[in-house]
């Protein structure tokens, strides 16, 4: 029977901190309870003020168990429960689902085959072992990449599937047979083996063998733990796994009578599907449970109202949620700013002036700006133009764009093609992708060249080398040598494309089919579209002069970004992170850039109406990070794959009250389909005195440059339509564009510009 404790709260104190349904949600500690709560209203504060109530009214620390996802959540929890009861807290058992289990794995893993002391093998390790398996079983390791093999063999843990029942299931066979890996079950049947054998666990184990451990209950060890654990606490339950909702439910349900188990997590924040969340945990809660007490915390104490009427409404196009509406008795604040930019690159500069103007205007620090995208690849274009206005900022959860390892890769190469007696970037390629050189033959090598004061690649080209890799060194120098010929021959854009696949990285990077792969390769792909649009751009800026368009014109103008060192040492620096990276957190002034179909949403997520709400519950953690200010871009065009590409506006945007929003032209309404292309139909507030002009990029015929006379009418695939003013005797032409409001006149490089006479 649930019921609140009858001790008198004036006992409690710390209860006068809370409001009625936070208090009501800490002080019900019998039976099964959820609490649901939105951003920004104290979910932290109720989970350990949950806690220490407990041990107020007499619970011991040990019999209470708090599983987090992050250590850094658990030791917050730890402090604060610490400063309403003591030293005492620390006896709790709370931490990471991964932490806690391996704690009971050193007591009882004899029951399961392992010895108490097994071993934990981290990610490093794991990929040895596959390797290693690949290597006996004579496979293709560009074929069976192995962070694409160790995802599919986490996935497959995730969801109880094990060797046996991989095998009989036809659906993840032909999924193999199709990736041209169907060994994958194969090489999963051996790893659990290898690793059984060398008494070692790996991540995904440590959850796995909790399961077993619970539900084969050897020696009555299912109800030990039950026993030990009256209370059970799950923080950011929206955020488990099939496996790990099992493991709770082996631990809490038992004698068909339900334990005291009480989730905390919003079903709205649920954006991790693949790590392998899913949503229907907390969503089916309920089922699990019947005697659920339900608490829903809906005051938002971050943001204001404009904001909370904006996360609102987006969030009520999800079809499959738990109904809650947030609210705030904060005041209204400034409306939402919508940016339309022509290009991802003006998108960049518009975002860096509209971050000065705030600055200025209301006085904020950088430490209280954020800008958030959906793929980490877009950093590049914001970290250019937060160094061109001397902006300090820091990525968070990540490198900066230009450190990324598979960039440095990249640009290696294309340093060694222009300058070959750079030792550091031929160190850095001589054996990557791995051509089976040996620490011992480069430092080889790197000794010649120091004895004889030349380049480690002039040693290759001038020392005959009495090695046994001698063929593979030779056919390394005619690599470089093509590179080299092709930076001279070619635009900075061709010979890079080129480079990246008979490099062989760009072959590599795509092998690994990882979700973290499949981000290096986006990586990868925006270094070429940046190198695209360096060739691609024809505007001269005032004072300008000609620029070629060169590979190493391109290494110069990076070289001057990437050299400069955008943090200044101090702490006040504006952020830059991935949403999934923001979830949590909070920040004044918020930007969400990129909002354009197939980029956010994402194009992966369009032919399934659940990942469409998963990416609208992504979009609805962005806007509440938002304390004051929020600003949403988007834009018209976005190098894409080394294309110009025309981008509708996301749907998300079409979903914002007009109420809310800061435009000229009120937006237009219609219900948007839960998937599909959708059409927006209102115009936020325009950069021009019209719209841009509709030019498919696919149908775009350029005329040839030497055709462009003074007084015809043009149109250019960035600008759109314009009339030449004059050309110059250096072939720059000055073209009026009346679909621009500001600055018209555009000084354009004809060499490299793109025109189609129209009269």
């Amino acid at each position: 029977m649930r019921h609140l404790h009858p001790m008198s709260e004036v006992a409690f104190p710390y209860l006068d901190e809370l409001n009625d349904i936070q208090r009501q949600a800490v002080t019900t500690t019998d039976g099964p309870v959820m609490v649901i709560a939105g951003p920004g209203s104290g979910k932290t504060r109720v989970l350990t003020y949950r806690i220490a109530h407990l041990m107020k009214i007499g619970v011991a620390p040990w019999n209470i168990l708090a599983l987090t996802f992050t250590n850094k959540a658990a030791r917050e929890m730890k402090d604060r429960i610490e400063k309403v009861v003591g030293p005492m807290a620390f006896k709790v058992w709370a931490g990471t689902f991964h932490s806690l289990f391996s704690r009971i794995l050193r007591v009882e893993a004899h029951h399961l085959g392992y010895p108490n002391d097994f071993t934990i093998y981290d990610t490093d390790d794991s990929k040895s072992v596959i390797r290693e398996i690949v290597k006996s079983l004579k496979l293709d390791s560009k074929v069976y990449n192995v962070s694409a093999i160790l995802s599919r063999i986490s996935h497959a843990k995730s969801n109880l599937i094990t060797p046996k029942s991989y095998a009989a299931n036809e659906e993840l066979m032909s999924y193999d047979r199709m990736n041209r890996r169907p060994m994958t079950q194969i090489i999963y049947e051996k790893y659990v083996n290898k690793c059984q054998r060398s008494g070692a666990m790996d991540f995904d184990d440590l959850l796995l063998q909790m399961f077993r451990l619970l539900y084969q209950n050897p020696e009555g060890v299912r109800e030990k733990y039950q026993s030990q654990f009256n209370y059970v606490l799950v923080d950011e339950f929206q955020d488990t796994n099939f496996l790990q909702y099992e493991i709770l439910k082996l631990l809490t349900v038992y004698n068909d009578s339900q334990h005291n188990i009480c989730i905390v997590g919003d079903d709205a924040q649920s954006i991790y599907s693949f790590r392998g969340a899913t949503i229907e945990n907390i969503l089916q809660f309920s089922n699990d449970y019947p005697e659920v007490q339900t608490f829903k915390l809906e005051q938002n104490y971050r943001s204001t109202s404009f904001i909370i009427e904006t996360a609102n409404e987006i969030i009520n196009y999800n079809k499959k949620q738990i109904p809650k509406k947030i609210w705030t008795d904060k005041p209204d604040g400034q409306k939402i700013k919508v940016i339309k930019a022509m290009s991802d690159s003006e998108e960049g500069r518009r975002i860096a002036d509209s971050i000065i103007e705030q600055k200025h205007r209301y006085n904020l620090a950088n430490r209280q700006i954020a800008i958030l995208y959906r793929t980490n690849a877009q950093s590049r274009i914001f970290e250019e133009h937060l160094r061109r206005q001397n902006l300090a900022y820091r990525i968070y959860g990540g490198l900066s764009f230009y450190s990324r390892k598979e960039i440095k890769d990249m640009i290696a190469y294309l340093r060694l093609a222009v300058n070959y007696k750079d030792d550091e970037a031929f160190k850095r390629v001589i054996n990557y992708p791995r051509r089976g050189l040996g620490n011992k033959t480069i430092d080889q090598i790197a000794q010649i060249a120091d004895d004889n004061d030349i380049s480690m690649m002039e040693v290759l080209m001038k020392v005959d080398l009495n090695i046994r890799a001698k063929q593979k060194l030779i056919d390394f120098v005619k690599l470089i040598a093509a590179f080299k010929k092709k930076a001279e021959s070619v635009d900075a854009y061709e010979a890079a494309l080129y480079m990246s696949r008979q490099s062989g990285i760009m072959d590599l990077l795509k092998a690994d089919t990882s979700p973290e792969g499949m981000g290096r390769v986006e990586n990868l792909n925006a270094l070429l579209d940046g190198i695209k649009e360096f060739v691609e751009d024809d505007e001269l800026e005032p004072g300008e002069e000609i620029v070629d368009k060169t590979l190493a014109k391109f290494l110069q103008t990076i070289s001057l970004m990437t050299d400069a060192d955008a943090d200044d040492g101090s702490n006040d620096t504006i952020t830059l992170m991935s949403v999934h990276a923001a979830k949590g957190l909070e920040f004044r002034s918020i930007f969400v850039v990129g909002l354009e179909e197939n980029l956010f949403p994402s194009y992966m997520s369009l032919s399934s109406p659940d990942q469409v709400d998963e990416e609208r519950r992504l979009f609805y953690v962005a806007i509440t990070r938002a304390e004051e200010y929020l600003t949403l871009s988007y834009a018209n065009s976005r190098y894409t794959f080394g294309q110009v590409r025309f981008n509708d506006p996301s749907r998300f945007l079409e979903e914002i009250p007009d109420s809310s929003v800061d435009s000229i032209t009120s937006i237009t309404k219609k219900k948007s389909p839960s998937f599909g292309t959708p059409k927006i139909l209102g115009n936020f507030k325009p950069m021009r005195k019209k719209a841009l002009p509709s030019v498919d990029a696919k149908n775009f015929k350029a005329d040839p440059a030497s055709k462009i006379k003074e007084g015809m009418k043009v149109m250019h695939l960035k600008f759109g339509e314009g009339k030449v003013l004059s050309v110059d005797a250096r072939n720059v032409a000055t073209i009026r564009f009346e679909t621009i409001h500001d600055n018209p006149d555009k000084r354009i490089m004809l060499q490299y510009a793109k025109l189609q006479i129209l009269a």
